[in-house]
């Protein structure tokens, strides 16, 4: 039942609404809706802890409602008649028909609403991303056999090869998020699987380093950019609380399509001459043959947004109406800034280096190009260093897998801790803190050591906590907007690629096969981070947000609604922001 509510003045307390910021009000597109900001439910839920995580379905932390039929939805700026206006979604928002801030829902509609858009929609993107993964990493497993001899290429060739693809990949991360905004991820997402793809199938055909230079250049190119947008996609149809969960999911299901990688790569390494052909060249050709497969079917299976499901051959679409309404509002009401732009707008110049000078992520961006470099080259030359060791072409790509799996379980584990300490610095730095002790011990070992030693101790390092996919949810967070979120998320991608490019330069040929000056310089990156960067971030996190506190606290109620009324700060420049650490 709905009535009058007393006006909430939600602004008192800036953490209510710092994931915001406002939007012109089009006062038509308010009027249009036929309902008023005035009617406020007093059955809204206030609750944080009504989100499904891991934490609480492992442990059965969870209080559930008594009644799956009472009152889901959560109370939101759109329940403020002080508040609503300076957030009401634009009138040219794609979902602008079905947003209705009276609508309600129950916890047993929303649990079967996101169950079902697990299924029609984060399934086909974790089917892309496991596409990603198999053209990205069917490299490593052909320079466990001839690849290089029969290129006639050395380690160096190989490490110009990755960087060159790294290069290629960062400097396609910006402009595929402008392309993406402008024709829509749905679009843009399988027209990127099935470029590369063909790229991938092609080097069946290569005939020495030019043309696998050529090769790299292309697939990073080409997959660049690939993962923010499919992290822009899958925010049109959930919440922030819910978002990271499924990304963490994505990152496992790497690990998992690794497995199966290494699996089919035993398998199809074995028709090494058949037609005369080495078995690198066939599983190019048979993997960039799934993959493509992967991206036709991807055009058929990516809806726009929740309210544009329907098309040629679905008619019927894959939601009702009453589904559609509840998708956008909940997830409007969980961040009002999804609604500023709609899902075919592009970004403007200065939307794009207003992003680009948020020095505020700056931070973030330094620890995106320096967490992944200690743990870099040891996983790039793993399937070499077993090689080099004594291990033969079959057994080295069976023996990738057990790291791989042991992976999944530290991710998991790793996604766990995060949710229950709600801490996002300290849980980061668990990768760097894992990786250090293994780095010590592989410097440690003496010329020829037991090949099953080396094994155990390089199986240890590779099998860290990664916890990349919580630095994209912290970057994202931190950004605020969604439009900033788009150019920011690209740019800390590039950083990560950036370490990739510098990590490939300290694995050497005039290095091997113990590479110890490169190990000694991976230790000492890692301290860096571990005794620096990582603190340094918290600590200027913190010193920002109370600045905030100062400036917000002793503004009158008055002056925080003349603040909310006409500034034109968007995002983390916002007064009423404050930054996660």
């Amino acid at each position: 039942m709905t009535r009058t509510f007393p006006a909430v003045n939600m602004v008192t307390e800036p953490t209510t609404i710092k994931s915001a910021s406002p939007s012109q009000v089009d006062d038509n597109s308010v009027k249009d809706l036929g309902v008023s900001i005035h009617e406020v439910a007093l059955d809204l839920v206030d609750e944080e802890e009504n989100q499904v995580n891991f934490t609480d379905t492992l442990f059965r932390k969870r209080k559930r409602p008594t009644d799956p039929d009472a009152i889901a939805t959560k109370r939101s700026v759109f329940d403020d008649p002080m508040l609503a206006p300076h957030y009401w979604p634009k009138k040219d928002y794609e979902n602008i028909h079905r947003f209705d801030p009276s609508a309600r829902w129950t916890y047993r509609e929303e649990r079967a609403l996101v169950r079902k858009i697990d299924w029609k929609i984060m399934l086909m993107a974790a089917i892309g991303f496991s596409a990603l993964n198999l053209d990205r990493s069917n490299v490593n497993q052909a320079n466990s056999t001839s690849f290089l001899t029969d290129l006639g290429m050395t380690t160096d060739d190989f490490n110009l090869g990755n960087s060159v693809f790294r290069l290629a990949f960062l400097c396609a991360e910006l402009p595929s998020q402008l392309v993406s905004k402008r024709v829509g991820p749905d679009r843009w997402i399988p027209t990127q699987i099935c470029l590369w793809s063909i790229v991938s199938l092609s080097q069946f055909w290569l005939t020495g380093r030019t043309s696998f230079l050529v090769c790299r250049v292309l697939l990073g190119a080409l997959q660049g950019g690939f993962i923010p947008d499919l992290v822009l996609y899958l925010s049109y149809f959930y919440t922030k609380r819910e978002l990271p969960i499924r990304l963490a999911l994505f990152w496992m299901s790497m690990y998992f399509c690794s497995i199966v990688a290494s699996f089919l790569a035993y398998g199809i390494l074995h028709l090494d001459g058949v037609a005369g052909e080495a078995g690198w060249r066939w599983l190019f050709l048979m993997e960039g043959g799934i993959t493509l497969l992967v991206g036709v079917a991807t055009f058929f299976n990516m809806p726009p947004s929740p309210t544009q499901t329907k098309a040629w051959f679905r008619p019927k679409g894959w939601f009702s109406e009453r589904e559609e309404i509840i998708m956008v509002n909940r997830i409007l009401r969980d961040d009002p800034t999804k609604g500023d732009m709609h899902n075919r707008e592009g970004l403007s110049l200065r939307r794009l280096w207003t992003a680009i000078c948020d020095y505020d992520l700056w931070p973030l961006y330094i620890l995106g190009l320096m967490f992944g470099i200690p743990n870099g080259p040891p996983a790039t030359y793993l399937t070499l260093l077993l090689r080099d060791i004594g291990f033969n072409t079959f057994q080295t790509n069976l023996l990738t897998i057990p790291y791989q799996a042991l992976g999944i379980v530290t991710m998991f584990l790793v996604t766990l801790l995060s949710e229950h300490v709600g801490e996002r610095t300290l849980v980061a730095m668990l990768e760097d803190l894992w990786t250090l002790p293994f780095l010590v011990t592989l410097y440690a070992l003496p010329a020829g050591p037991n090949p099953w030693v080396f094994f155990a101790i390089v199986t240890g390092l590779l099998s860290y906590p990664y916890t990349h996919p919580i630095q994209v949810g912290w970057c994202s967070r931190n950004a605020g907007a969604v439009s900033s979120r788009t150019v920011n998320a690209s740019l800390y991608n590039m950083f990560v690629q950036a370490s990739s490019i510098i990590s490939a330069q300290i694995y050497v040929a005039s290095d091997a096969p113990r590479y110890e000056r490169g190990n000694r310089i991976l230790i000492i990156i890692c301290c860096v981070n571990l005794g620096i960067l990582y603190p340094g971030t918290k600590a200027y996190y913190i010193w920002r947000n109370r600045q905030r506190d100062k400036i917000w606290n002793s503004m009158t109620v008055e002056e925080r609604d003349h603040y909310l009324r006409t500034t034109k700060d968007v995002g983390n420049r916002r007064l009423d922001f404050r930054f996660a650490h």
